[in-house]
């Protein structure tokens, strides 16, 4: 597998590298066998998984709700989510979703949401899920339409969400609606819906080109009670932004494990193809992409751990984050092509690694916002800094 030496960089301290060597070795053991194709199955199977052996303790934040620390480490996060996506995508796609499903309540719920729902995240005993696209709105947050009425005690919620990770399968939703103290983004709320609450319908699951739960949801007339709102009224875009700001980062780290794995699976290929008596890798085209292959992941990896490391320092990361995630992402892209092109014909072979790393990357260059969003968001930040 792919050498660790990266874990030396000055941005990690040595309980960095004891995990990203305990969880890979727990990978080996543990995420080696093929799933099957029930992808629902498996997803909660996994979640079970990561939970009894205490990786989900690191995707919350409060030691009192079993969580590893009191404030989120972004660098573990990352760390965790490198190595998950080097073994198995599915296995990255659970751990994420238990940290952005709940990132919301870990960082602007009360003691009572917390309690109430951190602990189960943590134990691998409830599903987290993050339900902010529409139809409508996904990368435009501001053009949200569904909506969030206060009557008495409760709020009445209506309208649809849709691309929705884990949608069908999870316990709990934190679902974004407009409740309308404000126009545009500043008239947003967060609330905690369960998943057996009255008025909410899996109206549709969605398939995608790498499997896994994703749903359309749709709620009519659903009565959340007022106590289930996180954090203050109005102020639920800039829930979603500090969440999106601490996941943002870790999906330029899944991305990292995607392309160290096709590197390894490359570099071994070529060393072993035979080829006009020589090998794949005597050839000088052969090598200048592997040169290529591996600068770029590199390059990725330092703007990953420079966002993760500044984020840890309690700096603002909206810039650097949106730089390593699509940085990572569309490297990572260019590099799993790469090595489905020194595949030859078995790289394009339904279920070879490098064939599955290519659907697995595609999604990850659109979620949690495009790339051509990372462009503005990089932009609009530099246009600020030089008021």
């Amino acid at each position: 597998m792919s050498a660790s030496s990266y874990l030396s960089w000055p941005f990690f301290e040595p309980r960095h590298q004891q995990l990203a060597a305990q969880l890979d070795q727990w990978a080996r053991s543990n995420l080696s066998h093929c799933h099957g194709s029930d992808v629902d199955l498996a997803c909660r199977e996994l979640v079970v998984q990561l939970g009894q052996a205490g990786w989900l303790r690191h995707a919350i934040a409060g030691t009192e709700y079993g969580a590893n620390a009191d404030q989120i480490d972004t660098r573990m996060i990352c760390v965790i989510r490198e190595t998950l996506a080097r073994h198995n995508g599915l296995a990255d796609f659970a751990f994420a979703m238990q940290g952005l499903g709940s990132g919301a309540i870990s960082l602007f719920g009360d003691a009572s949401q917390r309690a109430n729902y951190l602990p189960k995240v943590a134990q691998g005993q409830a599903i987290a899920a993050f339900a902010l696209s529409e139809p409508e709105a996904g990368s435009d947050v501001a053009a949200m339409q569904c909506a969030a009425k206060l009557v008495g005690d409760y709020y009445e919620l209506n309208g649809e969400k849709t691309w929705i990770s884990n949608g069908g399968i999870a316990d709990f939703y934190v679902v974004f609606a407009r409740t309308g103290e404000q126009p545009g983004s500043r008239g947003i709320s967060a609330f905690i819906v369960d998943a057996d609450n009255p008025g909410l319908d899996i109206a549709e699951r969605i398939n995608v080109i790498a499997p896994h739960p994703l749903a359309r949801l749709k709620f009519t007339n659903c009565r959340i009670h007022s106590s289930q709102r996180i954090g203050v009224a109005g102020q639920g875009f800039k829930v979603a932004m500090a969440t999106l700001d601490v996941f943002r980062t870790s999906v330029a780290a899944a991305a990292l494990g995607f392309a160290r794995r096709a590197m390894d699976e490359a570099l071994s290929h070529v060393k072993q193809r035979n080829m006009f008596g020589k090998t794949l890798a005597d050839f000088q085209l052969t090598q200048a992409k592997l040169a290529q292959m591996a600068t770029g992941i590199d390059s990725s990896a330092l703007l990953t751990y420079r966002a993760a490391w500044q984020r840890d320092q309690g700096q603002k990361v909206t810039k650097e984050a949106a730089m390593a995630k699509m940085a990572a992402t569309e490297t990572a892209q260019q590099v799993i092509d790469a090595a489905v092109q020194l595949f030859g014909g078995l790289g394009v072979v339904s279920e070879m690694p490098v064939e599955r790393l290519y659907r697995e990357i595609r999604a990850l260059r659109i979620y949690e916002g495009a790339t051509e969003v990372q462009q503005l968001i990089i932009a609009r930040e530099l246009l600020t800094e030089t008021n």
